[in-house]
């Protein structure tokens, strides 16, 4: 499929509904993004296991200190590897 679309001032584009079909996205979400020879390529990214964890919340300890998975890293104590 080729198709010709338009770039905002923001930077944003608009994936139309039939490259969206084509590439099996049915909701928002995140997509992976890679550049190749002057070529944009876009690949719908797989749902890791964290996505399914909202499915058991009530299994969670209250007391439990919330981390953001984004910056995992920084909670790693990587002094005794």
């Amino acid at each position: 499929m080729q198709t010709t679309i338009s770039i905002t001032s923001k930077w944003q584009i608009h994936i139309p509904k039939a490259a969206r079909e084509a590439l099996g996205l049915k909701k928002p979400g995140m997509v992976e993004l890679k550049s190749k020879k002057g070529e944009i390529i876009i690949t719908p990214r797989k749902k890791g296991i964290l996505h399914y964890a909202g499915k058991y919340h009530y299994l969670i300890n209250k007391k439990t200190k919330k981390i953001n998975i984004d910056k995992i890293r920084d909670y790693i104590d990587y002094s005794d590897l």
